[in-house]
């Protein structure tokens, strides 16, 4: 596949045309240019595989591959995260495994984006990828490890949204802007910090126009296949 996967990684790992931390715009790069290739030759766009296998070639060849071993205590496993807590407890690892990416991965990383905009007090940085316990390669995204009293409760994270913009969808089965639509957001993925401010350090995000409610339903386990 004829794919430049150098050209967009900065120097200081912060690629001034995205403004976007880490490694993001090289890793995306390298999917969109296996993306292109496969529509190219076989006029498809599912070539989710192909990327992800790319994406563990290129992360090996310029160092950003982990062991899991590297990313401090195992704490907890959600619907697509492993989370790793570090050793100093200031810093969470999540391995993504990019279950709410359907077809390719244009998903994963138009909701990195989508995230760090809405709520960027608690925004993912993309640092590398890795195999998880169950030896599937995922992105590794780092967040920053949020002091909280407790969960969120429905209400204020309903108020929260809505004063962001985004409005219950179904009695609450989503939220949306019109642009973006905002899943999962529910107690245990929504903080309330020791600063009295919400942080939504676990959402799902698709674009509008992406169909995500059904594609949301056909992968998340909170739906009966």
């Amino acid at each position: 596949m004829s794919y430049d996967r150098t050209e967009r990684i900065s120097q200081n790992g912060n690629d001034e045309k995205t403004a976007f931390p880490g490694i993001y715009a090289a890793a995306s790069a390298v999917a969109q240019g296996v993306l292109e290739s496969v529509q190219a030759l076989a006029g498809t766009t599912y070539c989710k595989g192909v990327q992800i296998s790319e994406l563990a070639k290129w992360a090996k060849e310029y160092g950003c591959w982990f062991e899991i071993t590297q990313l401090g205590e195992f704490v907890d496993r959600g619907s697509e995260n492993e989370v790793y807590l570090s050793d100093d407890n200031k810093t969470v690892f999540k391995l993504n495994d990019f279950r709410y990416s359907e077809d390719n991965l244009t998903a994963f990383f138009d909701r990195l984006e989508a995230h760090n905009h809405y709520f960027c007090e608690c925004a993912y940085e993309l640092i590398g990828f890795a195999e998880n316990r169950d030896h599937k390669v995922c992105a590794v995204l780092k967040q920053i490890f949020i002091a909280s009293l407790r969960e969120a409760t429905e209400q204020e994270i309903w108020e929260e949204l809505e004063r962001l913009g985004f409005y219950a969808q179904l009695d609450g089965a989503y939220f949306s802007n019109g642009s973006y639509d905002i899943f999962d957001a529910l107690p245990n993925n929504v903080l309330m910090g020791v600063d009295g401010r919400l942080y939504f350090i676990d959402t799902i995000i698709f674009k509008s126009s992406q169909s995500g409610f059904d594609v949301y339903c056909s992968l998340s386990p909170r739906f009966s296949k």
